[in-house]
């Protein structure tokens, strides 16, 4: 048989970014050519223990010396074994420990081995600190840029730009040397010319840096789209993607993720930044040797990797490992929540040398809240919570419908001309309204800053009429037409925050939500604040206000009410809790606020939960059809393994190579005529009785090897997998001997065990497929992609599209 007859379509798999299918959002096609086999491709591509893996050591050094290259290492789209990674790993290591006791530089081995980890954590900390500085920088500086330039020099943003000038507090932001774009061109600044070509200017520059973003992804690097959170979640459960966590993906993203910001589209920098320190994981892992070569291995580093993404993006680096461990990772044994830590403590450290904001702060709008709040304020802060699981409810539900509209219309043929209206609408709609036109950040720092006495915001246009004050401690005062405007003017943005927000996430650009989700509920936790304020302050004399807020107090803080509206939109959307608290916390530094904040995220997860049970990130994976099996999700129904396996009832019979009776030739034909990733080996057809397993991928490296290197090895050559192979006739030739491929310990259960065990086995032992036996015949095969499709079939949904569609 030709040798190309089985290669076909067997391991040859991509391996650069350009090979990307749509992300985040819309259609990503991982169509196998077969669909119903017992072991299809997407879930094939594992490799055998090498000769026993788990059955003991005397292949040991078959890992070590990796005698046939390409054997044991995946194919794309597919899902590692985390059992023989575990097993190798453990194998590596008590290789390394039994031959540090017979030299000084076999010690000195071991000990640099054990300490590689740290050293990767430190290398992590300081690229993604440093990435996540340069991407502030750069981010501040280019949106200023869309509203004038700085003459002292064009590299200044306008906040730098005016530190040295001699301008007065109040007048801080009209310094000589910042020149708007009217005054540039037309010499003056004022009147309805000037602002129409301030408009336009606005409009242009977000145009050209929104556009910039899309055709620098759709060319280069078509993973460096969207958030980047359910594809590492995905990641981290054990799925390969390959280029996904590449060096041109880290390249693209970082340059179009300052551009995205930077165009005003209604978008964060936070969650890509979790893909960025994730490449910048994957990249370095490629330093040493123990995470290079071991996937399991290397998702402990991506998931501190994660955990470092999430301490640059808030300053927060307690609440990245908190992310980390409640949002993102798979397994997290207790050693990488050490390494996380680290991470993370090393990239805010980096972060914070690098000083991007020039404040001492990690980000733009840390805050410092001293007064206390009153057990009544707990009503209100529920009712932002409330408010918060229904935005994050009727957020999710709109943005994936409109996904799907994405992906099966041709709208999601034209991403550039997507991007190129939705922006074009963003920006004509922001230019008016200055809470909109100033960049997110900007504005959640604005709603969450307390007023003092020498704030100029609209928001702290108070009726200053009080002889005396205690340091920046005013006391609630009535509210001036300041206030009132910045009112409306924030009721308009919080509109157009909540609309335009659905159509954004999810283009081909990269988008955070975090930003996004954080200033929705900080608008609306402003609005309520003020209302309260002034409620309290013409109403001082009810009894809910009686006891605590008398007039002249300062009572009442808006900020405040920014800041848990704030956690309970994030919260509601993201359904995150312990972590979200946490990051707050560490955002504001107020231990006072943590029942507050704690509250708000309950409630505002309890709400989103019982319209619908999915986070944004886990309707995004269900989405896009990955091979996610959810550990939150309890399995509750009484079916049993036999209901599940392949081959059912009418299906061919399982495929099936025997341990030492069929010839090269055969396996050829198998290889060729079937997409399985893998096949059962049994004593004969006859019997069924269980051998052990063999991937389809390590068949046809060990053949295509054997046929090339091995001496006697033709079509008729009978494949042996046993030791002692049966004597067979002199003039015969060769006998191919693959047991080092076998893997003697597949996973088994029999076809009376509860689907509900076996759900648990394959979530907790990350398994890609078990056999199913019964008497010790084999009986069927049971893979992850049978599970979810079952899952799914349980839910009444569609099974056969909750996958790689």
């Amino acid at each position: 048989m030709d040798q190309k007859g089985y290669r076909r379509g067997s391991f040859q798999s991509a391996t650069s970014d350009e090979d990307m299918l749509e992300i985040a959002g819309a259609s990503m096609d991982f169509s196998m050519a077969d669909d119903d086999p017992p072991l299809d491709r997407e879930m094939g591509g594992f490799s055998s223990y090498n000769g026993g893996g788990m059955n003991g050591t005397s292949t040991m050094m078959d890992f070590l010396e990796e005698p046939l290259p390409g054997v044991g290492t995946y194919e794309d789209f597919n899902t590692i074994d985390w059992v023989r990674e575990k097993s190798r790993d453990r194998d590596r290591h008590r290789e390394i420990t039994n031959r540090s006791k017979e030299s000084t530089w076999a010690l000195l081995h071991s000990v640099s081995d054990a300490f590689s980890g740290w050293l990767l954590m430190l290398l992590i900390g300081l690229l993604a600190g440093s990435l996540a500085g340069l991407i502030d920088i750069s981010a501040h500086w280019m949106t200023d840029l869309k509203e004038g330039v700085c003459l002292a020099g064009f590299w200044f943003n306008h906040e730098h730009c005016c530190w040295k000038s001699n301008t007065t507090f109040t007048d801080r932001d009209k310094c000589p040397e910042w020149k708007s774009w009217s005054q540039l061109i037309l010499g003056y600044g004022e009147g309805a010319f000037a602002y129409i070509l301030n408009y336009f200017m606005y409009v242009i520059w977000a145009l050209m840096f929104s556009l910039l973003a899309v055709l620098l992804v759709k060319g280069f690097a078509p993973y460096a789209c969207g958030s980047g959170i359910p594809e590492i979640k995905t990641i981290l459960s054990g799925f390969i993607i390959r280029g996904y966590l590449g060096k041109w993906t880290l390249v693209i993203k970082t340059i179009t993720l300052v551009l995205a910001v930077s165009s005003g589209l209604s978008l964060g920098k936070e969650g890509p930044l979790v893909h960025v320190a994730c490449c910048c994981g994957n990249i370095l892992c490629h330093l040493f040797t123990k995470y290079r070569k071991n996937e399991a291995k290397r998702r402990e580093v991506l998931s501190a990797a994660a955990a470092a993404g999430v301490s640059v993006a808030f300053g927060a680096p307690i609440g990245g490992v908190l992310f980390s461990l409640e949002e993102v990772s798979y397994y997290f044994p207790l050693k990488t929540l050490w390494r996380s830590f680290f991470a993370a403590l090393v990239a805010a450290f980096t972060l914070r040398s690098i000083n991007p904001f020039g404040n001492s702060r990690l980000v733009l709008f840390y805050v410092e809240f001293h007064l206390p709040w009153h057990l009544l304020e707990l009503v209100p802060f529920i009712l932002l919570g409330i408010f918060g699981g229904l935005w994050g409810a009727f957020f999710i539900r709109s943005n994936i419908a409109w996904c799907r509209r994405r992906k099966t219309t041709r709208l999601g043929k034209y991403p550039v001309l997507e991007v190129f209206v939705v922006t074009a609408i963003t920006a004509i709609l922001a230019f008016p309204n200055e809470y909109t036109r100033m960049s997110t950040s900007e504005l959640i720092s604005e709603l969450f800053n307390d007023c003092g006495i020498l704030d100029s915001s609209k928001l702290c246009e108070y009726v200053n009429d009080f002889n005396s004050t205690k340091g920046d401690d005013l006391p609630d005062r009535a509210a001036g037409p300041g206030v009132y405007t910045a009112m409306w003017q924030l009721a308009l943005a919080l509109i157009m925050k909540v609309f335009i927000t659905i159509f954004t996430f999810g283009m081909k650009v990269p988008s955070g939500l975090f930003i996004p989700s954080m200033a929705v509920g900080a608008i609306a936790g402003r609005l309520l604040g003020v209302a309260v304020e002034q409620l309290a302050f013409y109403h001082h004399d009810w009894p809910i206000f009686s006891g605590w807020c008398s007039q002249g107090a300062d009572c009442i803080t808006p900020g405040l009410y920014a800041m848990v509206g704030a956690a309970a939109c994030l919260g509601g959307v993201t359904r995150m809790t312990v972590s979200l608290v946490v990051i707050m916390f560490e955002l504001t530094g107020g231990l006072e606020y943590i029942v507050p904040l704690m509250a708000a995220a309950m409630t505002s997860k309890w709400v989103a939960d019982a319209i619908g049970r999915e986070g944004i990130y886990d309707a995004h994976i269900r989405l896009n059809g990955y091979p996610f099996l959810e550990a939150k999700e309890e399995f509750s129904h009484k079916t049993r393994a036999m209901d599940v396996m392949r081959p059912r009832k009418n299906d061919p019979p399982l495929t099936v190579i025997t341990q030492d009776s069929m010839t090269v030739e055969d396996v050829e034909t198998i290889v060729t005529k079937t997409t399985y990733s893998g096949y059962p080996v049994v004593v004969s057809r006859a019997s069924q009785r269980l051998v052990g397993f063999v991937l389809r991928r390590d068949l046809i490296i060990s053949i295509e090897n054997a046929r090339k290197k091995q001496d006697g090895i033709v079509s008729t050559s009978v494949i042996c997998f046993t030791d002692y192979c049966p004597p067979l006739p002199p003039s015969s030739p060769s006998v191919l001997k693959l047991r080092s491929i076998l893997d003697l310990s597949p996973f088994t259960v029999t076809d009376e065990t509860p689907m509900e065990i076996v759900v648990d086995i394959f979530r907790k032992l990350g398994l890609r497929q078990c056999l199913v036996t019964h008497n010790g015949k084999l009986l069927g095969i049971i893979t992850k992609k049978d599970v979810l499709k079952h899952i799914a079939q349980m839910a009444n949904q569609d099974p056969n599209s909750i996958l790689f569609n």
